[in-house]
C-alpha cells in the first residue's frame, strides 16, 4: 500500500470520517487491481 494512502487512512481513522475511509477503500482496489493484474 503506497505510503500517501495509509497516510490518509490513519487520518481518517482518527477523525473517524467514515465517507473518507470508503472513498480510500475504493481507491485502493481500484490502484490494486490496475497495478496487480
Amino acid at each position: 500500500m503506497p505510503y500517501w494512502l495509509v497516510k490518509q487512512l490513519m487520518q481518517a481513522y482518527h477523525d473517524k470520517n467514515s465517507y473518507q475511509i470508503k472513498l480510500l477503500n475504493q481507491c485502493w482496489f481500484f490502484y490494486r487491481k490496475k497495478h496487480c493484474s
